[in-house]
């Protein structure tokens, strides 16, 4: 008889709590004072986590935009000045947009709390001579860890006894099978994947029973390795950022050289300091989108909610936009691409059922009720699904044929049996091991062949033979059984989406080559021509994961990377944007992402993608809108200044257009519905400005047309005679040409009814309610004092707001001629 037998009936000693304490085995272990003395000594097991961000810390974030710091400089100075109400209207800007801001992003760190409370482990160890149950954090070097199936390792640990014992490594190597583990020392320089005599913090034993010596704890393990490599890598800013601070400094050099104009041709003409600061506050608010900051901060926020609907958990707000402007997604291919589950792909052999009732028969797995989950080894729930499928349980087999013996898979061996109370012997393990005690006929003949061609296309190959009586020998070769962990097929569309959307997917595993070509190829991600070098990385590192992202970012693109082990976390960290599960990561990987996907999915990326240019697209033309306002408004001031005419508006009639009659509009649109056809096209480059030439064009054409006809009314309106009559209908053409140019601001090819009014009535309920508080603004003598407008007749109003229909009509006309131009 070959291998140790081992009665049914006989269990391996399980470790008892310190309540009941007993020997266990002849390892004593460390005394308690030993272990004392350790920790004070070495320190607590403990990843070092990131220093979560006080709140104060994330409010005060909100205030590093140069446009909030030339907002409160503003508003300094008008309370300097004693314009006490533009002041305070400043100042509520910057509260607003501060708020929303830090509402949002304290929200999430809150919710990474409750995910990180999630786990509470703890660990079994020798104590003088008895199994003892203690926090993780408390075991120290010299300690020895008792480990059984559905342990996590509490720290890295050399084998003094491994019994049919493996682990999951998948959160440290990627790999996703279970490693075989057993107590023979291997070469200290072996590459992680194959140190056999080793298990590591935070891997999870999947069978067998073993006890072990800590070698190392916290910071010093392999772990604990990866985590410093997070302090070689930085928070990547976004290309939103980037983007927004180009305009940002566009505005501010802009904004600064109109002052200084407008301050030397005052000061030149004699007039007070006083009237040049007033001057100076006017032309500041009329050249800043007060509300930016705010629609921005909105327009993320809402794709975060949306995105919380979809599974996704976002840490910073601007991480939603940048999705939108990836080029490559390197993602992790266990659990993300896949199941993170072994499946039985294919069985190979005559009779199929007879295959998978021996793989059933030759099993310690058990299954669930509901026949997914279950307790045991993943390869073994993966036969028992698969045979239960065919209407073969386990149990059944328990009941009318119990085991008499089992010789337990082993490491050396290679192989598992159980002899049946039948006398039939079930046998399943790898193929080179099972040939040679087989009887010769057609299927042993082929099965090298059939192994090998399974294997090539990246499946886990397992062996299963039957024989009568207790010997493991002339056995007959029933088939052979492949395995892998599928993908999910959500993935597969998913990847064809992120391909005709021009992203690049780059799958990234610790499994071996084979089988992470056969995935890509299933997934769509390797397709006949492309370079597999390019596409396909199996046997990283985490090294080897962070010059993958950095060589990507030099190359120009925009980077978004995926993980859920401890060796993802310095790339994420690199990546514009990381990206993290949920269900399956480390605690770690989510404190290094900028977003959490809780269902753990990747088409969950690309519908991130999708999300991140809807948002984009509406950020861009709302800020075009808010731009061709403010360029207006610059305009009319500085060529009011330029020909000696009075200020035709005052800083307070500035910041109502702006905060009322324009960002209200805005708000709506940065809502706009997602177009379906965003993920047909290719990314936006990387180097694309947020506005470029033709944007700018738009901006000072249009804004120049504004402003042209507003001066022409307030010319006209003789500010010699009535300066606040004059004021009041220039105030009103500016209002009512604002808002009913949004409805133009839509989209810069469709006329509005053919973008469809209805399909955002939340900018048409604003424009009504909009027009009617200008309107009543006249209505109220105490409005009218506090925003220095003169009284205007109802008549006065309906030409203002006909005046104001001018530039919408023109816009619209100029895209119907356009459209016949083309054809």
């Amino acid at each position: 008889m070959n291998g140790p037998q081992t009665p049914v009936s006989q269990e391996q000693s399980r470790p008892t709590p310190p309540s009941t304490p007993r020997p266990v085995n002849t390892v004593l272990g460390l005394s308690q004072a030993e272990a004392t003395r350790r920790l004070a000594e070495h320190g607590r097991n403990e990843i070092q986590r990131e220093q979560t961000r006080s709140p104060w810390a994330v409010l005060l974030e909100q205030f590093r935009s140069p446009m909030i710091a030339l907002l409160l400089g503003a508003g300094g100075v008008s309370a300097l000045l004693g314009e006490y109400a533009d002041a305070l209207a400043i100042g509520a800007i910057v509260v607003v947009n501060a708020l929303i801001g830090f509402l949002q992003e304290f929200k999430a760190e809150q919710a990474l709390v409750a995910l990180r409370s999630m786990t509470a482990p703890r660990a079994r160890v020798m104590r003088d001579g008895y199994a003892v149950q203690l926090p993780s954090a408390e075991v120290v070097p010299g300690d020895v860890l008792l480990l059984e199936a559905g342990d996590v390792v509490a720290a890295d640990a050399h084998l003094l006894e491994a019994h049919a014992l493996a682990t999951n490594e998948a959160a440290l190597t990627g790999e996703s099978a279970p490693v075989d583990k057993a107590a023979r020392a291997v070469a200290a320089d072996a590459p992680l994947a194959q140190r056999s005599d080793t298990v590591f913090l935070g891997t999870a034993v999947t069978r067998g029973t073993g006890l072990a010596e800590v070698r190392a704890t916290g910071m010093r393990t392999e772990l604990g390795k990866i985590a410093h490599l997070l302090a070689s890598t930085s928070d990547t800013e976004t290309p939103l950022e980037q983007r927004l601070a180009k305009v940002t400094r566009t505005l501010l050099l802009a904004c600064l050289a109109v002052v200084v104009l407008v301050a030397a041709l005052g000061l030149w003409r004699g007039q007070g300091w006083m009237t040049v600061l007033l001057s100076a506050i006017s032309l500041a608010v009329a050249a800043v989108p007060e509300g930016l900051p705010a629609v921005v901060t909105i327009a993320l926020a809402l794709g975060v909610r949306r995105m919380a609907a979809r599974h996704a958990l976002v840490r910073r707000l601007q991480a939603v936009e940048t999705l939108g402007s990836t080029t490559v997604v390197c993602t992790d291919k266990t659990g993300t691409l896949t199941t993170g589950t072994m499946e039985v792909r294919e069985v190979w052999g005559t009779h199929s059922h007879a295959i998978l009732f021996a793989s059933a028969a030759c099993c310690e797995a058990s299954l669930g009720p509901d026949g997914k989950e279950g307790t045991g080894d993943p390869t073994e729930l993966a036969l028992l699904r698969a045979a239960l499928a065919r209407g073969i349980r386990r149990e059944e087999i328990e009941r009318e044929r119990p085991r008499v013996m089992v010789r337990p898979f082993d490491s050396e061996t290679k192989r598992m049996s159980v002899l049946r109370a039948d006398g039939a012997l079930y046998v399943k393990g790898a193929l080179e091991v099972l040939l040679p005690r087989c009887r010769a006929d057609t299927n042993t003949v082929s099965a090298s062949r059939a192994a090998r061609e399974l294997a090539g296309r990246g499946l886990r190959v397992l062996a299963v033979a039957q024989g009568n009586g207790p010997e493991e020998e002339n056995l007959e070769l029933l088939g052979l059984v492949g395995m892998a962990d599928p993908p999910r097929p959500e993935a597969v569309e998913a990847v064809a989406a992120a391909r005709a959307a021009g992203v690049r997917t780059v799958m990234i595993t610790g499994d071996s080559l084979e089988t992470a070509q056969a995935i890509g190829r299933e997934l769509g991600i390797l397709q006949p021509g492309e370079d597999a070098a390019e596409r396909i990385h199996a046997r990283v590192t985490a090294e080897d994961k962070l010059r993958i992202v950095r060589s990507w970012k030099e190359r120009g693109e925009v980077v978004a990377m995926t993980g859920d082990g401890v060796n993802d976390a310095p790339a994420l960290r690199e990546a514009h944007i990381g990206i993290a599960m949920g269900r399956t990561g480390t605690e770690v990987t989510r404190e290094a992402a900028d977003l959490v996907l809780t269902d753990d999915n990747f088409a969950t990326i690309i519908t991130a993608i999708h999300e991140g240019r809807a948002i984009y697209e509406n950020i861009r033309k709302t800020l075009v809108y808010l731009l061709v306002g403010n360029v207006g408004e610059l305009t009319l001031m500085l060529a009011a200044s330029l020909v000696g005419l009075p200020m035709p508006l005052v800083p307070l009639q500035l910041l109502w257009i702006n905060l009322v009659t324009d960002s209200l509009p805005a708000l709506a649109l940065v809502m706009d519905p997602a177009r379906s056809e965003l993920l047909a096209r290719p990314p936006r480059r990387p180097d694309e400005p947020m506005l470029g030439p033709a944007q700018w064009r738009y901006i000072l054409m249009v804004g120049t047309l504004e402003a042209l006809l507003v001066l022409g009314v307030f010319i006209w309106a003789d500010p010699a005679h009535d300066v606040d009559r004059a004021r009041a209908l220039a105030f009103s053409t500016l209002v009512f040409a604002e808002l009913l140019r949004a409805f133009a601001a839509r989209s810069a090819t469709r006329i509005f009814w053919e973008v469809g009014p209805l399909t955002n009535r939340l900018l048409l309920g604003i424009v009504i309610f909009s027009v009617g508080l200008q309107v009543v603004l006249y209505e109220l003598p105490a409005a009218r004092g506090l925003f220095g407008l003169g009284a205007l007749h109802p008549r006065e109003l309906g030409l203002a707001f006909a005046l104001g229909l001018l530039p919408v009509t023109l816009l619209e006309m100029t895209k119907l001629v356009r459209r016949v131009a083309r054809g």
